[in-house]
């Protein structure tokens, strides 16, 4: 039976979502995010953070007073065209450049300049795999040479990306310049893609509306200007390009291009592991429709084919970053220690770790066992499990970030942008 989905969001959210056309809550998010920004200026202890809190804080004050005016607009005429749809996707646009691109341009002149501040730890990670990958073949230290490295530098010895992530890193290996920083390259692929997926999800063949338009805003919002977004890429960045290609992975399902859909998440797979849950998802989503071997070709093949010279050229290295460091058996463990359930449950209880891990390991089942009981057939669902799936999955990580709720949050509100897009063709059996 195929899955039971609304035709469009579910009714509280539509309510708080289109109230005042959507303004009032654009009104809410901005004023929020300012208030964020502001606290992150004042009491972050990262510079990089601080660095960014300071004009963010202006950029989201600004998009505040901008929406205020588009509110006493609309109340003074209902179909004002400051108060529509191409109004709030500019002011969007400009909230984007001032708290995420004018930051990261920012930083990356005055890190240029000689500052050693202006970059988190990520960035620098990136740029000196770039650098190997130019120089010796493979983007990783092996155990031994990050073992003779001074304690202090061992942990930015790691690279625990996939691959792909190191060719982000290949400006600076050529050049050392403010537009060679990493985060340059991660806010350009990241424009790119969700262009893309934008296009992709208005070029659907479901009928256009209001409400299908307002949620593709409100999905994008969720990638860019959201706080938790606009601050990642404005000082770290490696996420955004892998969420953004698995939105455009999920606008691909939309649009019933089941192998193109997997070349996108494919590639997202090639940079980071977070993507990989969200390929097996939506392998699981074409073979409803007769498509997934097509599909696992892009998604599964591009991240194996991408795994390959590094494994020729150094095996143990490749073990020693992908491997073993994510799982705590490195030279020195991961600084990521969000207070999210798993990391207390494995730093406070006896046996911890072990509980925390048998928890992960019983969600990942009962999640499995929902795609072979019942495989979503739309993307919308895809999406959905995607974000509930890997919100399990962060909660409970005895070692994860904040930063990394960007996946579950945007991809939760990507769901009924694609659920209004979707066009639903639904193949018998």
């Amino acid at each position: 039976m195929a899955d039971a989905e609304p035709t469009a969001p579910a009714r509280p959210w539509r309510a708080v979502d289109t109230a005042g056309g959507g303004l009032a809550l654009d009104l809410g998010l901005y004023a929020a995010a300012a208030l964020f920004a502001a606290i992150t200026a004042a009491t972050s202890t990262l510079a990089p953070h601080r660095a960014w809190g300071v004009p963010a804080t202006i950029g989201y004050l600004l998009a505040t007073l901008l929406v205020t005016g588009q509110l006493l607009a609309r109340r003074h005429r209902p179909d004002a065209p400051l108060a529509g749809l191409p109004a709030r996707w500019a002011v969007t646009g400009l909230t984007w450049a001032s708290t995420t691109l004018l930051p990261i341009v920012t930083q990356s002149v005055q890190r240029a300049a000689g500052r050693t501040d202006r970059a988190q730890e990520e960035v620098l990670v990136v740029e000196q795999a770039g650098r190997r990958l130019a120089e010796h073949g493979t983007p990783y230290l092996g155990h031994d040479a990050i073992a003779a490295l001074p304690p202090g530098e061992q942990l930015l010895g790691y690279t625990p990306y996939q691959p792909g992530m190191a060719l982000f890193g290949l400006p600076r290996a050529a050049t050392d310049a403010w537009w060679t920083d990493a985060r340059v390259w991660f806010a350009l692929v990241t424009a790119v893609v969700l262009a893309a997926a934008v296009a992709t999800l208005r070029g659907t063949p479901a009928p256009t509306g209001p409400h299908r338009a307002a949620a593709l805003l409100r999905a994008v919002q969720a990638v860019t200007v959201l706080p938790i977004c606009a601050l990642t890429l404005a000082t770290g960045g490696d996420d955004l390009p892998v969420l953004a290609l698995c939105v455009l992975a999920v606008a691909l399902a939309a649009a019933g291009r089941p192998g193109r859909a997997g070349l996108a998440v494919g590639v997202a797979g090639a940079l980071k592991l977070f993507a990989w849950p969200v390929a097996v998802v939506l392998v699981c989503w074409a073979a409803t429709r007769r498509a997934g071997s097509r599909t696992a070709l892009g998604a599964l093949g591009l991240p194996v084919l991408a795994l390959l010279p590094a494994l020729l050229v150094d095996r143990d290295a490749l073990v020693e970053n992908v491997l073993r460091f994510p799982l705590g058996h490195g030279l020195v463990t991961s600084p990521a220690q969000s207070p999210f359930p798993g990391h207390l449950i494995a730093s406070t209880l006896p046996a911890g770790r072990i509980v925390a891990a048998a928890l992960l390991v019983a969600v990942g089942a009962a999640i499995a066992l929902r795609l072979l009981r019942r495989p979503p057939r739309t993307a919308a669902t895809t999406a959905l499990i995607c974000g509930y799936g890997l919100l399990a999955a962060i909660l409970l990580m005895p070692s994860t970030r904040f930063g990394y709720l960007l996946y579950p949050v945007a991809l939760l509100t990507l769901a009924p942008a694609v659920t209004l897009a979707e066009h639903r063709h639904h193949p018998a059996g």
